[in-house]
């Protein structure tokens, strides 16, 4: 499993990560924006708030929204192969 190292929220609904075997790079989540539980980013300021949850290591935000880190990691290998 991959797992979070690290997180900064960008703009435009992007965030750069870091995986603890060193894969980084700048993930795109504005697809996901407004819809469902991710209507919560329309405030910019939640999604800003991003963090690592400690336990499961998943990028997570206030009111339970979290993305689990295998989508994001295979998106960042495609774009440094």
């Amino acid at each position: 499993m991959h797992q979070i190292a690290e997180v900064k929220p960008l703009e435009l609904y992007k965030v750069w990560v870091r995986f603890s075997d060193g894969v980084s790079g700048t993930v795109d989540l504005s697809d996901l924006s407004g819809k469902g539980v991710f209507a919560a980013w329309k405030d910019p300021s939640i999604f800003k708030r991003v963090s690592i949850d400690p336990e499961s290591r998943t990028l997570c935000w206030p009111g339970g929204i979290d993305i689990a880190p295998e989508a994001l990691y295979e998106d960042l290998r495609k774009t440094t192969v």
